[in-house]
């Protein structure tokens, strides 16, 4: 229902609209007076300047009565409450959910004896076509002809469409070919929204009960430069969580960095003997990767060394105060060099490395052990679990832990410790089988249930050099992802020059820029991939100016936004033609235009339910190209062809500009892309 204050604010402007209106009818009365007056000529009848302000001031009152009863109606007709997730009527409705309820309402009613009735319903391709389609009428009558009853598609359709309710929504339907159902949406309906976006911004639809998400991604080691490899688990993970962050999920970021185990004896060895004072002062290693491939020549060749390197392992494992102070000091010096990656991506995280789980792998193993969950095999501690082949090694025979303790104490303490409902790993595919098997250990031990939480692994595909192999340097070793990106800031500002823009761009507009095409074609480049498939790395494709890249729709975007600022028009201007302009969308380029960006939520709905962000590049790719369509047959500003100077300005048109560059900023935050105003 309307709230207090949105029925008082109705009533204040139906009274001001009431009064407008009297004196409209007494300046009109007077000038009818006059007009029939035998001693005045109509041409004498001086018309009061105050009528014209009087009658255009009360189109717009009306006006927007209609729109907040509108946005009422919306509101209630989605629930009439905010959701589960503090949402208000200002946030976008999902029109093909909308449909869908719809239209499964109606089938129940039309078909109660056809259980679980498919509801097919998708966004039409061709105009002819109306808005959407449903085409649930085929696989009906199939159902129906295997319960023996014989039925025609269209026959069906025509059913459906007898049950369907009346909608602010839906203005026709029609049926086509074999049983196609076309759905024509109503402008009224659609202007409402467009309003909505315009005047309170892109925000989320509602998308049910809030989660705590736990999501693990990155997970770089200690001591190691962060390569090529990590590029794509750091990218997909970060706007994955961006995406559930947007439609206002609770995210936690976890960086599950290798920073326990063998390899830390060595190092810490190595940093005894080259700096043998580094507890009173700090040692100034300057390139740890160096240093960690020092420590691992001596730790292949020198027996006596090894022995040493392990000595500090037991010390470690046991928090002697010296070794932990060594192992502190190389963590943060490795910390340093991966917090400047992710300051340079734009990267958020909290560390939660193997160091953290070492407790709780203990009580992880005594549960196990009392549980009768595992297995004496070899020495080895193994625990079998349902439906795998191999099984996990949960203590190896002298006395140590594995990967898949770490990895069983970590899901434990994420789903328990954490309030954990929806787990998500960003590993590489050939994770799969380890995190499987995991996963189905801990539903074993009871930790989860998979109807209450949903526990997940988001694989993803290797980088491939242009030969098709793995992504390497010409000397055959792994591209260091600091120097990816020095060198992608390099061919950024060179592709600039050659645009010329350093002329015209003051130095921090042109640092900006660079920074946004480098970061964001190599974040682009990846997420437009499907993130299951092997991708190309070529920065000559990503930086092409033409075609489904960050470049093109960076550029794309700058341009949108320059078209109400080169016409001299505000943002206070444009939230004023929102508040009162009538929106037309008569041109059809209007209205496909129009339709696609209200199409956002949809988008949103697919990538929660795969976690694909190539989707939503997709779509604003295809937003960018519907609106190059438009622009080029809707004049949104007219100029004297003598003077240059402006003569019309189509404010309808304008704010569809605005609308577009709003729905294409709001996808860019979500795949971690920062445009920039000018370019």
């Amino acid at each position: 229902m309307a709230s207090c204050s949105e029925e008082q604010i109705i009533a204040k402007y139906t009274a001001r609209a009431e009064k407008a209106e009297k004196e409209l009818e007494t300046l009109l009365e007077e000038v009818a007076k006059l007009s029939s007056s035998p001693q005045i000529a109509p041409s004498e009848v001086e018309v009061p300047a105050d009528l014209e302000k009087l009658r255009t001031d009360n189109l717009k009152l009306k006006y927007r009565i209609d729109i907040l009863k509108q946005s009422i109606a919306a509101e209630e007709s989605s629930g009439g409450s905010s959701g589960d997730q503090g949402q208000s009527g200002h946030n976008m409705i999902s029109i093909v959910a909308r449909l869908t309820d719809i239209f499964q309402k109606a089938i129940q009613s039309a078909f109660p004896d056809v259980p679980d009735a498919p509801i097919v319903l998708q966004s039409s391709q061709m105009d002819k076509f109306g808005d959407y389609q449903c085409n649930s009428s085929m696989q009906i009558a199939q159902i129906m002809k295997g319960q023996g009853l014989k039925i025609s598609p269209q026959e069906v359709a025509k059913r459906i469409l007898g049950q369907v309710e009346q909608t602010d929504l839906i203005d026709k339907l029609e049926i086509a070919g074999p049983g196609f159902i076309n759905i024509h949406l109503k402008i009224e309906f659609v202007r409402a929204q467009l309003r909505n976006l315009l005047l309170h911004g892109v925000q989320p639809h509602n998308v049910g009960q809030r989660r705590r998400v736990v999501i693990d991604f990155s997970s770089p080691n200690v001591a190691k430069d962060m390569h090529v490899g990590h590029l794509r688990s750091t990218i997909i993970g970060e706007s994955i969580s961006r995406l559930l962050e947007y439609v206002g999920h609770d995210v936690l970021r976890i960086n599950h960095i290798g920073d326990w185990g063998t390899q830390f004896g060595m190092l810490i060895a190595h940093l005894q003997d080259k700096f043998p004072n580094y507890l009173k002062v700090s040692p100034p290693i300057q390139d740890l990767q160096a240093f960690y491939k020092e420590s691992k020549v001596r730790f292949d060749e020198d027996a006596e060394f090894k022995k040493r390197a392990y000595d500090c392992v037991v010390k470690l494992q046991g928090h002697d105060p010296q070794i932990m102070q060594g192992w502190k000091l190389i963590c943060d010096v490795s910390r340093k060099v991966i917090g400047e990656i992710y300051e340079r991506l734009n990267v958020t995280l909290i560390e939660r490395g193997e160091s953290f789980y070492q407790d709780r792998m203990v009580a992880v193993v005594k549960q196990l052990q009392d549980s009768g969950c595992l297995e004496h095999d070899e020495g080895r501690e193994i625990m079998f679990v349902p439906d795998r082949g191999v099984p996990m090694t949960i203590v190896k025979s002298d006395g140590g832990y594995t990967y898949d303790t770490s990895d069983m104490a970590a899901i434990k303490q994420r789903l328990h410790e954490e309030k954990g409902d929806w787990l998500i790993y960003v590993v590489d595919a050939g994770q799969s089988n380890h995190l499987e098997t995991v996963f189905a250990g801990a539903r074993k031990m009871g930790w989860y249930d998979p109807a209450v939480a949903r526990v997940e692994h988001a694989a993803f595909g290797v980088v491939l050099g242009e030969d098709k192999k793995k992504f390497k340097t010409r000397s055959g070793d792994t591209v260091r992802l600091s120097e990816l990106l020095d060198e992608g800031l390099r061919r950024a500002l060179q592709k600039l020059q050659e645009k010329e823009r350093d002329k015209v761009l003051t130095p921090e507009e042109l640092k900006s820029a660079q920074e946004a095409v480098a970061y964001g074609c190599i974040k682009y480049a990846d997420l437009s991939n499907n993130r299951t498939k092997d991708y190309v790395f070529s920065f000559d494709k990503m930086l092409d100016d033409k075609g489904n890249t960050a470049v093109y729709l960076l550029y794309a975007y700058t341009r949108i936004r320059s078209i109400a600022r080169n016409a001299g028009v505000t943002s206070e201007q444009l939230r004023s033609a929102a508040e009162t302009d009538a929106l037309s969308l008569d041109h059809k380029q209007e209205w496909r235009l129009a339709k696609l960006l209200l199409r956002f939520p949809e988008i949103i709905d697919h990538m929660l339910a795969d976690l694909c962000m190539h989707t939503l590049c997709d779509f604003i790719y295809e937003v960018a190209s519907t609106f190059t369509a438009f622009y080029d047959q809707c004049y949104c500003i007219e100029k004297d062809r003598q003077s240059g100077e402006i003569t019309v300005i189509h404010w309808n048109r304008l704010l569809l500009c605005e609308a577009t560059a709003s729905v294409m900023s709001a996808g860019f935050n979500i795949l971690g892309i920062n445009p920039v105003s000018r370019m």
